[in-house]
């Protein structure tokens, strides 16, 4: 056990963490030169086409150090504060965690939020200076925020370029030296934690665990604790670039089991796994809930694929423990699922991955918040969905979620950041000046403000400077109201939204104004009207295709024209009654865009 080492990697988005598991992988012998390629670790499409990492991936690797040869298991996380959920599941399952800061970017808000979950679970923090042999790189002055930040001595931090590959072997030295050997007894009755899951089509779900106590073997009869079922291991082995299988794994040591499971519903993350013959008497203390933070219902665009998205979902759920869903229906749409998701990257992710992973097309409803809502019989409820928001005369107040938002950017752009956290009802509460040029503000604001495209305006600013992360504080009481939006009439579930008073009659324009853009054209008017209980506060008109019926009239009297058009107009009418709008999938998001 005194040659294992377990740590991750965490740092902002883009400071090269890839790059440089990469290079340690190449730099072990875990991956031939004909394997190696960018990014190696990240294995789904979507990661490699946008750059940034979405799932943490644990693979392990062998060193010769000394002449005693070290098993090192590395996990890879994501950067991005939607992901956060992920990044603290792989550091349960490690001692020791490189914190990696970009030497030409400085410290960031993420790497302060990752550092803290990293101190949290008394890790060893291991810091590392990245992208050295970059022409704008300041090494000094980011060196001196790192031993500020972590109060360490200027030797400890390491200069590394993951790109050149300079500085690879002080890491593996640092990570051997610094980081400490799991602890755990060998001789104690099996106790392993399981930190991910995977779904695979031929050979059942296959779960990732870090054993704690005692050992496991492969044919050994098992216990999930939480769903009390057993299994036999049929495979347990290790994680490197494909799984190596075992005979057996010890305290300590990571990788995954085989168990032919196939119903998603039986393995959790954060179970865990004992033995028959010998069970723990406790589970291990495995991760808090996750709290969602925005929530949107996703829907079938066939009302028959609903089962197949059920399947689906928890398929996904399996390999992403921080998405939760629940049944619901609309009148608009059929039979669905009101997801909660960390965030708009998040769900952007969800809906790409059931596209490609799944073949699954879904429409996807306006995102929102949830809120408490305390009627004035004192009754609590709580709202995930405006069709939900009660009769607002039985209402005694709401509160919506405040969250607490840290933000880092340079100081030139200050005034236009502070503009917009106040355009979204923030308040200040804090300025402190990192160094001269780089300043961190807090803000407290409502969650529901943040959640459409604040991320994008505020990155837009600043220059792609600023850095933002959030932490959820309390509820706090709001003045909230219901938009609708009516079609012809008739109300669109699917479109409406909570939104605060004092927006609402400016959302309610620009969301008609966006609707008359993206409803295509019919035989009749449609009227797209927004409105706040029943008082209309905005209407727009899509005009009818119109065909000139008194083109065959060239001479005569006028009342032969009214005649045509009087049957036209009775006929449009009839069409009204029977004909229903289609409304593209388009509109549905246009919410999101309606800065742009």
């Amino acid at each position: 056990m005194k040659n294992i080492r377990n740590f991750c990697i965490i740092a902002h988005i883009d400071h090269g963490k890839s790059t440089l598991a990469d290079r340690l992988l190449e730099f072990t012998g875990a991956v031939s030169e004909r394997e190696a390629e960018a990014q190696l670790l990240d294995d789904m499409d979507l990661e490699k086409e946008r750059g940034i990492t979405i799932k943490s991936h644990a693979i392990q690797m062998e060193y010769l150090f000394n002449n005693i040869n070290y098993s090192l298991n590395l996990i890879d996380t994501p950067g991005h504060v939607d992901f956060s959920y992920e990044v603290s599941r792989s550091i349960a399952a490690c001692e020791g965690a490189l914190l990696i800061v970009d030497a030409a970017q400085g410290i960031q808000a993420q790497t302060i939020s990752n550092l803290y979950l990293a101190l949290e679970h008394d890790l060893e923090v291991v810091p590392i200076l990245n992208k050295i042999d970059l022409p704008s790189a300041e090494p000094e002055v980011v060196t001196d925020q790192i031993v500020n930040l972590i109060s360490c001595s200027e030797e400890d931090v390491i200069p590394v370029s993951a790109k050149t590959g300079e500085g690879i072997e002080m890491i593996l030295q640092a990570i051997i030296d610094k980081i400490p050997p799991p602890k755990g007894d060998i001789d104690a009755p099996l106790q392993a934690m399981i930190f991910d899951s995977v779904y695979n089509t031929f050979r059942g779900i296959e779960g990732y665990f870090k054993v704690v106590n005692g050992k496991i073997t492969t044919g050994q009869k098992v216990k999930f604790m939480a769903t009390d079922k057993e299994y036999n291991a049929d495979e347990i082995g290790a994680l490197r670039l494909k799984q190596f299988p075992k005979k057996e794994l010890l305290a300590g040591e990571v990788g995954y089991i085989i168990s032919g499971i196939k119903t998603a519903t039986e393995v959790k993350v954060g179970d865990t796994i004992t033995s028959v013959e010998r069970p723990a008497i406790d589970a291990i203390k495995g991760f808090e809930e996750v709290k969602p933070m925005v929530f949107a219902g996703i829907y079938p665009v066939d009302t028959e694929d609903f089962e197949e998205l059920r399947n689906s979902m928890e398929k996904l759920q399996l390999n992403d423990a921080s998405l939760t869903f629940e049944p619901e229906s609309s009148i608009a749409l059929g039979f669905g699922f009101r997801c909660g998701f960390l965030g708009m990257l998040h769900m952007e992710i969800i809906q790409e991955r059931l596209e490609r992973e799944f073949d699954m097309t879904v429409i996807t409803t306006v995102p929102n918040v949830s809120y408490y809502a305390y009627t004035k019989k004192n009754e609590t409820l709580e709202i995930h969905n405006p069709s939900d928001y009660p009769d607002p005369s039985i209402l005694e107040r709401v509160e919506e979620p405040y969250i607490r938002a840290q933000i880092i950017t340079k100081s030139d752009f200050i005034g236009p950041v502070m503009s917009l956290c106040i355009s979204k009802r923030g308040e200040l509460i804090n300025q402190i000046y990192l160094t001269t040029d780089r300043v961190e503000l807090i803000f407290e604001m409502p969650l529901g403000e943040i959640v459409f495209d604040f991320y994008d305006n505020l990155k837009s600013i600043s220059k792609g400077y600023a850095s933002f992360d959030y932490t959820p504080i309390e509820y706090r009481p709001s003045v909230l109201a219901k938009l609708d939006i009516l079609l012809n009439g008739d109300p669109v579930d699917a479109l409406s939204a909570l939104v605060h008073k004092t927006n609402s009659y400016t959302l309610g324009k620009k969301l008609c104004v966006k609707l008359k853009e993206l409803i295509p054209r019919q035989q009749f008017d449609i009227a797209i009207q927004s409105a706040i209980g029943a008082k209309i506060i905005s209407r727009e008109t899509v005009k009818a295709l119109r065909k000139d019926v008194t083109a065959k009239c060239y001479g005569g009297d006028i009342t032969r024209k009214r005649k045509l058009l009087e049957k036209q107009k009775k006929g449009k009418k009839r069409m009204r009654q029977v004909g229903n709008v289609e409304i593209p999938q388009e509109a549905f998001l246009s919410v999101l865009q309606l800065n742009d």
